[in-house]
């Protein structure tokens, strides 16, 4: 059977990129709801910017592995990048369960974000090439779903395991499973590149001027850096808050797993009213979920606030990737995506820094509340700015 383009066409291939994204945002929820309290309990790192550098850290090897999984996506082919990813991932979790010295766990989160950077590329890039152009919002709702889904899960369950046990080694135990399974669930995944160059042969053109890309750009980069401070502050705030581990833990898996469940919902309707509107919304109401937490200091108000966080972000995340394929060329669709993974993903690297420099001039709360503010900037700029207009004939995107 030759190559066709479209969901239907293309259903088991896209099911297993689904299944194995979802291994793949497991390997970082593992430690989203407790490496902090590991920073401050047993390395006794009292300063906020040293307790927030390993997301600094993971934050630098994801943005410059998503630019080499764009331009070696091309060239490699995408499996091969899907399998290099969880080959570097697979060291991570040994790491964090037993690494002696705080410096051992950053260098396990420069391995987790390369690691991240190829394997969650390859899966977007994947879906994007099997779907065709009428479904890119469908298939990253998804792609991300599956993802974030997977984080809220692996969050709960290292908070939980860690208010029994302790917060290492057993919380980690979890993370080497789904190494090990993710990357042998690989394996099955099949070449994607000749979807890419049959779209591109129907369409044409020579796609739009980088340039024109500002608002998407801006937008990824402002979300992933306030998802960087709610990382690394968050679980500090909430403790300061007298909340248990254990409600850490549910605190920290609310905000991914409202993300995860919507953004199915959020895709799909992005095909049909447009990707700009649901963008500039989503950051809005973002910055109303992180100034609810910054002003919380009960469990019930946090976890409004990180619904509200969810919400927003599902509205951005998988429109923002689907925006990009709309106006970037089949023929260049993997280094372009790479391109803007790299600047989203440097909103890491901007979050860990502001976080947590904020956070020790100025205290936690503050810190956060400068975040919020941050991210409804970004949603005005993202709604006025020029540029980034989808070709004729992909989807229904006014705007």
């Amino acid at each position: 059977m030759g190559i066709r383009l479209g969901l239907r066409e293309n259903l088991g291939q896209f099911a297993l990129l689904v299944v194995v994204n979802a291994f793949v945002g497991a390997m970082v929820g593992m430690e989203r709801s407790i490496l902090p309290a590991i920073a401050e309990e047993e390395f006794h790192l009292a300063a906020k910017s040293a307790v927030l550098s390993f997301i600094a850290a993971f934050g630098i090897a994801k943005a410059i592995a998503n630019l080499l999984a764009g331009r070696l996506a091309d060239s490699w082919g995408r499996r091969p990048i899907l399998l290099l990813g969880w080959a570097l991932g697979l060291p991570v979790p040994f790491a964090l369960a037993w690494a002696p010295r705080w410096e051992w766990i950053v260098a396990a989160n420069v391995l987790l974000g390369a690691s991240q950077g190829l394997a969650w590329s390859a899966t977007v890039i994947m879906k994007i090439d099997l779907v065709g152009p009428r479904r890119r919002g469908l298939a990253m709702g998804w792609n991300e779903f599956a993802g974030y889904i997977a984080v809220a899960g692996a969050a709960f369950a290292t908070g939980l395991v860690a208010s029994r046990t302790g917060l290492r080694p057993q919380p980690f135990y979890l993370g080497i499973v789904l190494a090990l399974a993710g990357f042998a669930l690989s394996f099955a995944v099949r070449e994607t590149r000749a979807h890419a160059a049959l779209e591109a042969s129907q369409i044409g053109g020579a796609g739009v001027a980088d340039r024109s890309i500002f608002p998407i750009v801006q937008a990824g980069f402002a979300n992933n850096l306030n998802d960087g401070m709610a990382w690394g502050l968050f679980p500090l705030l909430f403790a300061a808050s007298r909340i248990p581990l254990s409600r850490i833990g549910v605190l920290a898996a609310i905000y991914p797993a409202t993300w995860g469940l919507l953004q199915i919902g959020t895709g799909a309707l992005s095909d049909r009213i447009g990707r700009r509107g649901l963008v500039a919304g989503g950051m809005i109401v973002q910055a109303a979920g992180i100034a609810l937490v910054a002003s919380g200091r009960a469990f019930g108000v946090f976890a409004s606030g990180a619904v509200l966080l969810g919400v927003g972000t599902a509205m951005v995340y998988p429109t923002l990737l689907a925006w990009m394929g709309d106006v970037i060329h089949p023929s260049r669709r993997a280094s372009a995506l790479g391109t803007y993974r790299f600047w989203r993903d440097a909103g890491y690297v901007a979050g860990a820094l502001v976080a947590g420099i904020a956070a020790d001039l100025l205290g936690v709360r503050a810190a956060v509340w400068l975040v919020a503010g941050i991210t409804a900037a970004s949603g005005l700029v993202a709604l006025v700015s020029d540029g980034a207009t989808p070709r004729r004939g992909v989807g229904r995107m006014p705007g």
